[in-house]
């Protein structure tokens, strides 16, 4: 039997064309040709730039005043003040660098109190909340009274019942009466303790940020001054009784204080208003 031969498939020698690989629409785009570079310019010799840093609100801020009186000025108040301001007052004329930031106590025979006092109540520009058992400082006085018809300032002034006999607390209430300074913000109230024992407080809160508290009345040889002339110890009829002014500005110390002296202002102007309601009792009764 005849062998088939198998029909031998011719195979075609043209190579297979290959599909090309997928390629995202980035790798498919063309590159772009880099630009060429810039020459670089020769550095160029200049004189050298100094940059001097302003001040924090330099343009708008005025300097310190370091007058110690500026009742009349109002553009200087206490929002800058701090406590190295009061340094000129002391026999030192500076703070030790171990002094603390918000605390210092000043000493009537030794540091210019009443000058340290002036310098913080003339700068009064939002409130000051003040209970003062001697009250007898004329140029205090005065202060307290430009501030009194102040619209733009809240005072609470609280003096002790056994004391106001004083010309300044007198001139004080007469200045009440005469501008009716309640609608000027300001009230002048005159009483005890809450157990009716003397008013001893001798401090203020002034604007919210600085406090005072010490053994310090208000006048003469309390604060220690000479007689007529600016202060010196060694000035002709200077006195001086052992007495301690502190001057405060740690936060929360100013807020205990400032709601112990509204406190006290309240419980005075309550014993003011009974001691008032009784009077008109016994007019009634006289008259009957």
């Amino acid at each position: 039997m005849a062998k088939k031969v198998a029909r031998k498939t011719k195979v075609s020698k043209t190579p297979r064309k290959r599909r090309p690989p997928a390629t995202s629409a980035i790798a498919a785009a063309p590159t772009a040709k880099p630009a060429p570079a810039a020459a670089t310019p020769a550095p160029v010799a200049s004189a050298p730039i100094v940059l001097v840093a302003a001040p924090p609100d330099a343009a708008v801020t005025p300097p310190k005043s370091t007058v110690t009186n500026v009742i009349d000025d109002p553009t200087v108040s206490l929002q800058r003040f701090d406590l190295h301001d009061l340094q000129p007052y002391t026999q030192e004329k500076v703070y030790a660098t171990t002094a603390s930031k918000d605390f210092h106590l000043f000493y009537v025979g030794r540091d210019d109190v009443h000058g340290i006092l002036k310098h913080v109540l003339s700068r009064v520009s939002v409130s000051l909340y003040l209970n003062m058992f001697g009250f007898d400082d004329d140029e205090l006085n005065e202060i307290l009274k430009k501030i009194a018809v102040d619209e733009t300032i809240t005072m609470l002034v609280t003096l002790d019942k056994s004391q106001a006999g004083g010309k300044h607390e007198k001139a004080l209430l007469d200045a009440d009466r005469k501008e009716n300074l309640a609608l000027f913000n300001t009230h002048v109230a005159i009483g005890q303790s809450a157990t009716h024992q003397i008013s001893h407080t001798k401090g203020f809160v002034a604007d919210g940020k600085v406090a005072g508290e010490g053994s310090t009345n208000w006048s003469v040889s309390g604060e220690g001054q000479a007689v007529n002339g600016p202060f010196s110890v060694k000035a002709k009829g200077y006195k001086a009784q052992n007495n301690t002014q502190s001057i405060i500005t740690d936060p929360d110390t100013i807020s205990r204080f400032s709601a112990q002296l509204i406190s006290e202002h309240m419980i005075a102007q309550g014993q003011a208003a009974t001691a008032k309601t009784a009077r008109a009792v016994r007019a009634v009764k006289a008259a009957k």
